[in-house]
């Protein structure tokens, strides 16, 4: 069996992922579940959302839409009260480089987008949702496989926008600020839910989803604070029913 927290992971936080793993472990055992005694920091998170004895796990609102949804058990959305977005919720910040001319999105047409994923709510399905609303397109740029490159894509001149987790934004914000000073963001996508703990398919989300909330609630005021979390929400089904974003394949001109 495993756990794993992929969805923020980074160096300087790992001790205070490790620390809110420990806190629902026990919780957990005390409601009866068994559990993993540490995460599981190596495993690929698609994989790891795959395993059939997926314990916890954090997974983006896109591919449990795209491809999970019968898949796993959803727990609740992760809420790190994030400006706009309401709780349990999240959106992304739309950059380009600091010294662009753009405005607003609307002055974007044709811009090539850097995007993480194409599985990735936060780097490409909130990106074309905004493209959308503005009545524009983007060009092809580069498949960066996270937003941290995507961000030192656009500073390097190989594309002029992207969309960027507004939680993963204020990690660049405090442990790379060069990165984020290279940046200027000049909007913002609609809210979706946040972040969302999953286990596996057929289980009852309510152990786990006490187990959760009291391991935030215990977290010391340190590890909260690196983490930013500030609890889980349960948020409607319908929230996790919007439309799917183009695929790949279906944009003239892009390639995979």
């Amino acid at each position: 069996m495993i756990a794993s927290l992929p969805m923020y992971a980074r160096p300087e936080n790992r001790a205070a992922h490790e620390a809110l793993w420990a806190l629902i472990r026990d919780g957990l055992r005390a409601r009866g579940v068994a559990a993993p005694d540490a995460l599981d920091h190596e495993i690929d998170h698609m994989a790891g959302w795959a395993r059939p004895d997926l314990v916890l796990g954090q997974i983006c609102n896109l591919p449990y839409r795209a491809r999970f949804r019968d898949r796993v058990t959803l727990i609740g959305a992760s809420d790190y009260g994030l400006e706009g977005c309401g709780a349990g919720r999240y959106r992304s910040l739309l950059v380009v480089r600091r010294d662009d001319a753009a405005a607003t999105i609307a002055d974007c047409d044709g811009y090539r987008l850097a995007y993480n994923e194409t599985l990735s709510q936060s780097g490409w399905a909130a990106a074309w949702a905004a493209a959308r609303g503005a009545g524009l397109t983007f060009a092809q740029g580069p498949h960066t496989h996270a937003h941290r490159v995507s961000m030192s894509e656009v500073i390097a001149g190989r594309a002029d926008i992207a969309a960027i987790d507004a939680h993963t934004f204020a990690m660049a914000e405090a442990y790379q600020p060069d990165l984020a000073r290279g940046l200027r963001v000049i909007g913002a996508s609609h809210a979706s839910p946040g972040m969302s703990f999953i286990t596996r398919q057929d289980q009852d989300p309510a152990p786990y989803f006490a187990a959760i909330a009291a391991a935030i609630e215990a977290l010391p005021p340190t590890d909260r604070a690196t983490l930013g979390l500030r609890g889980i929400v349960a948020l409607p089904a319908e929230e996790y029913r919007e439309p799917l974003p183009p695929a790949i394949e279906d944009l003239p001109d892009w390639a995979a």
